[in-house]
């Protein structure tokens, strides 16, 4: 092929770009909870992102990558025409990154997956031909975008309930949240060693059975819960608190709790969303490397998840305070106790696509988890107002995708 040091610069330049956007707009989602709830500093929240995103992204993140560099597209039907393939990669990422900025600068939570498909479908679709888009790839893939939130939001539904009936709802909330709250760590800390074990650890070259996977990720869940309950009973009732509201002492003691699960949701989040940013990334690299052979199975090389996974944090520090404040404050008012329900409900949604290769929208399964939530308080405790224009910007975000990558494809063939 030709122009293969330009294909791979653009490409990984494009990558970092996009996976900057995602760090902008989708980590802040993830986080926002967690500084909404005033259980974490917005500070806090950054380096626990930095740290557990990267790492999702780099242990866990192999499996969605696959189904967004191979699934959606037939690749064969370029198999003469290799470097178009290549062309709308390259202006796919563009696209989505481009979007991704728009919609970060004024602070609209939207769907990384939705713009980075978007663009894919709309390349593929007038660049090639309607016959070359995987549609059942494609339907599967919008299917996950309804069933996430839903199964989010039941999901936090069903915790906060849990909550309020083991906690809350009783006659000594704070000495039932000292009780309860280290076995809501446990379930946090194996839901997310499981993925690692199960996904992450191949990539490294290590392979675990079944049964040992489950007893090591049970043994991390029962250490996390032992220090979480270790931190917890250094908390003393402060009845000057209460005076206010009943909870305050309860709400300090998921603090705690929020900790643990702002680490989990940011660890799945890296693990699913990276591979928007990295997956057109690895089709390019695997083109241009074999010479214009599409579909050689290939490994994934580790710089290209690197490079998602430092895209993802530089995006976060630098420009991910707008949308935390839109979701963390503007839905529904968060409590740590609320902030936990959604942050919990919306990692194990994640972290169950991840596992079978499907790149649900982080977006859709956020906000979903914050309206059950709320929905768990009566409708009242709901702001429709805000919730129409983030449903808007959802609406948006597939055809501007679509729209973008068709005019950057046609670009890139006219000059390259």
């Amino acid at each position: 092929m030709e122009h293969t040091t330009l294909l791979l610069t653009l490409a990984a330049t494009f990558g970092l770009f996009m996976a900057w956007g995602i760090g902008a707009n989708d980590v802040a989602n993830a986080m926002a909870t967690s500084v909404g709830s005033k259980a974490l500093k917005l500070r806090t929240a950054v380096i626990i992102a930095a740290i557990f995103e990267f790492a999702g992204a780099y242990l866990a993140g192999g499996e969605v990558t696959a189904t967004i560099r191979k699934g959606m597209v037939d690749a064969t039907l370029m198999s003469d025409t290799p470097e178009l393939l290549v062309y709308g990669m390259l202006s796919a990422l563009l696209a989505a990154g481009v979007w991704l900025l728009v919609a970060s600068r004024f602070g609209l939570p939207v769907s990384t997956t939705h713009s980075i498909v978007g663009a894919i479908v709309g390349f593929a679709a007038v660049g090639i031909g309607v016959e070359a888009v995987e549609w059942g790839k494609v339907v599967t893939i919008a299917m996950s975008w309804v069933v996430s939130p839903v199964l989010a939001g039941t999901l936090s539904y069903l915790l906060f309930k849990s909550v309020q009936s083991l906690i809350l709802n009783t006659s000594d909330p704070f000495k039932n949240a000292k009780r309860y709250v280290p076995i809501y760590i446990f379930f946090t800390g194996f839901n997310i060693s499981l993925i690692t074990v199960f996904k992450g650890l191949k990539h490294v070259g290590l392979e675990i059975s079944m049964l040992d996977s489950y007893l090591l990720a049970a043994l991390i869940g029962l250490i996390l819960a032992i220090l979480g309950a270790f931190l917890i009973n250094r908390i003393t009732l402060n009845p000057e608190l209460d005076e206010n509201s009943h909870y305050q002492n309860v709400e300090r003691v998921f603090g705690i709790l929020m900790i643990f699960t702002a680490c989990s949701m940011a660890f799945a989040h890296g693990s699913n969303d990276v591979a928007n940013a990295v997956g057109p990334v690895a089709a390019v690299v695997g083109i241009v490397n074999s010479g214009g052979v599409i579909g050689q199975k290939m490994a994934l090389p580790p710089w290209v998840l690197l490079l998602g996974g430092i895209g993802i944090v530089i995006g976060l520090m630098t420009y991910g305070h707008k949308v935390i404040a839109t979701v963390g404050n503007r839905i529904t008012e968060l409590t740590p106790s609320r902030g936990f329900c959604c942050e919990m409900a919306a990692a194990a949604t994640v972290v169950l696509a991840s596992s079978i290769g499907l790149p649900i929208s982080t977006t859709h399964t956020l906000v979903g988890a914050v309206l059950g939530v709320g929905f768990a308080r009566g409708i009242s405790a709901l702001n429709l107002r805000i919730i129409g224009t983030i449903l808007m910007s959802w609406i948006i975000t597939l055809p501007i995708g679509a729209v973008l990558a068709i005019l950057f494809f046609f670009a890139f063939k006219t000059i390259l």
